[in-house]
């Protein structure tokens, strides 16, 4: 089929990045896991870890459910996750267009219709 077009090969790559970095975080027991308990007991503490060293897990009953990140890594993943208007589908040179041989105007052949 060929390859995704521009934006959504840059945000698979994101989410992939992202999914790397937090499961090092996790499997290096760098990521901060907190009790529903204790998150809510201690949440200005968590909300300092989450700013100084980065997301910050929560669990509820042993499940990890929930994740506190900061703002600046929160308004990336939003930019990540824009989908483009059909406007902008249409009018982009990136989008689409990439693989598909659209013909100039006018120089479509086309076949003489059937005579009954």
């Amino acid at each position: 089929m060929g390859a995704l077009p521009g934006m959504a090969n840059e945000y698979l790559r994101y989410v992939g990045k992202v999914t790397s970095y937090m499961t090092s975080r996790m499997e290096a027991g760098m990521a901060t896991t907190w009790k529903v308990q204790d998150a809510k007991a201690r949440f200005s503490e968590m909300l300092e870890t989450c700013v100084a060293e980065g997301p910050q897990l929560v669990s509820k009953r042993g499940e990890v459910t929930a994740v506190l990140v900061p703002i600046k890594e929160w308004e990336r993943l939003q930019a990540a996750k824009k989908k483009p208007s059909i406007y902008e589908l249409l009018t982009s040179d990136e989008y689409f267009r990439g693989e598909m041989d659209i013909p100039p105007r006018g120089q479509i052949k086309l076949r003489k219709p059937p005579e009954f």
